[in-house]
């Protein structure tokens, strides 16, 4: 799905595949509009930061259309703007910067506590305890790619039961990304671990808005909501298909809105992704 078709000068074309909700998961069109402005770059710049503006709901059953323009390309930065378009209108709008490598100040805040990701039950085991059958085989299909497990309770297990906004899941690829290559005969690299991370990025941040209201969210339908944009900082290299802690929290909600503040830490300590995320979180009248 990441493995955009190229066609034209920095034009690029993805498809899409089936979500909970009957609209394209944000996370992919995120990770592909990146895909997108990282094929515009040399491989020796990763990307550093994005700053993101979902627009309009996506189309499941259409291609989307990335274009990219190279706002610039200076000595040690290098930004691209990407406009994700279907059925003629941008759906999506996404700013990235990518940076050569170089030596600097270097620190970081402590990782927080958290158990061992292969303690804790699969997907596949904990969805169907809580949910109807046919909603947790339709999260299981949308996550087949991803093994993502909670630390604790997700809200749909624990609805009516509001609590501290706080969130944790694990997550890494379904298998190993070494061997992977694309349709132009590239294998993988940085780039790609970087997508995948963006990709996961928007599964869970909201959730610790649902958590201090005791809502179950969209697999329980007591909440409405999608995103509304989307900033991520990548601070150090990872690789998706280790394990990485999401570690996700809500400072605020309002109006309609709810803000998650996350930190993507690798599995020996090191604090890798800062991720900002605010969405609409509205209750159905």
């Amino acid at each position: 799905m990441l493995d955009l078709e190229q066609i034209e000068e920095d034009i690029f074309r993805g498809e899409s595949r089936s979500a909970l909700v009957p609209r394209v998961f944000g996370g992919q069109v995120a990770a592909q509009a990146l895909v997108a402005a990282g094929r515009t770059v040399p491989a020796d710049r990763p990307a550093h930061s994005l700053h993101a503006y979902f627009l309009r709901a996506g189309d499941p059953g259409a291609p989307i259309v990335y274009t990219v323009d190279r706002i610039r390309d200076g000595r040690s930065f290098t930004t691209r703007r990407v406009v994700a378009v279907q059925h003629g209108q941008p759906i999506f709008h996404l700013s990235a910067s990518f940076q050569t490598y170089e030596e600097g100040l270097e620190h970081q805040t402590g990782m927080p506590s958290a158990p061992d990701p292969e303690t804790l039950p699969t997907a596949a085991e904990m969805l169907p305890r809580h949910l109807p059958q046919h909603v947790a085989d339709r999260l299981i299909e949308a996550r087949a790619a991803v093994d993502l497990r909670y630390v604790d309770a997700p809200p749909w297990a624990t609805v009516g039961q509001p609590r501290e906004p706080r969130s944790q899941v694990w997550f890494r690829t379904n298998g190993k990304l070494d061997d992977v290559g694309n349709s132009a005969g590239h294998t993988v690299d940085s780039l790609l671990h970087v997508c995948l991370a963006t990709y996961v990025s928007d599964m869970t941040l909201l959730d610790s808005v649902l958590l201090a209201h005791g809502r179950g969210g969209w697999a329980v339908g007591d909440v409405v909501g999608a995103s509304l944009d989307h900033a991520m900082w990548f601070h150090r290299p990872f690789k998706a298909d280790e394990w990485l802690l999401y570690d996700q929290e809500s400072p605020s909600a309002s109006g309609g809105r709810g803000l998650g503040q996350a930190r993507i830490w690798t599995q020996d300590g090191q604090l890798a992704v800062t991720v900002i995320q605010e969405g609409v979180v509205r209750v159905p009248r």
